[in-house]
């Protein structure tokens, strides 16, 4: 079994570093995603004590007073750290310019989905899962859709 400091990379590409005892993640170690994000924690036995997630752009999820694009300040992640765009251009993703959704389909945050197939398939287009109802009406009613036109900033003559 695996045992001391290394890396284990799972079958989904997400990577393990970090302390490991008995073939288990134990002591301190962080999970790397695909997507960029990473999950730094002290494990016992496989099980994660305390941790912090940050997300590929940097910002540091809170599990208590989490106050990201709530009710009261709607910015993304990069407009508070870059500032606002100008009047009448508007910033649709955290991502600028955001990824561009297959014609159909939504994009639910760790890839793309199609209501009609109800398969999610990550940005590289690699089958992740079938959705559920309860995730199938989830997507359809709070993630961004494909649009059939573009329909880009356009300065005034």
């Amino acid at each position: 079994r695996m045992e001391g400091q290394g890396s284990y990379t799972l079958p989904t590409g997400t990577e393990y570093r970090g302390a490991l005892k008995d073939g288990m993640f134990h002591g301190e170690g962080e999970l790397l995603f695909p997507n960029g994000g990473r999950y730094r924690a002290v494990w016992h036995r496989g099980v994660p004590t305390q941790g912090k997630y940050t997300f590929a752009d940097g910002l540091e999820y809170k599990d208590k007073k989490w106050h990201y694009c709530d009710g009261y300040d709607r910015r993304f992640y990069t407009e508070i750290c870059s500032g606002l765009k100008p009047a009448g251009i508007s910033q649709l993703t955290n991502l600028d310019p955001p990824r561009k959704i297959p014609e159909g389909c939504y994009d639910c945050g760790d890839g793309f989905y199609n209501p009609e197939t109800r398969v999610i398939v990550d940005y590289e287009l690699r089958f992740l899962r079938n959705a559920d109802e309860d995730e199938h009406e989830w997507i359809i009613r709070t993630c961004r859709k494909a649009w059939y036109e573009t329909a880009d900033h356009k300065a005034k003559p």
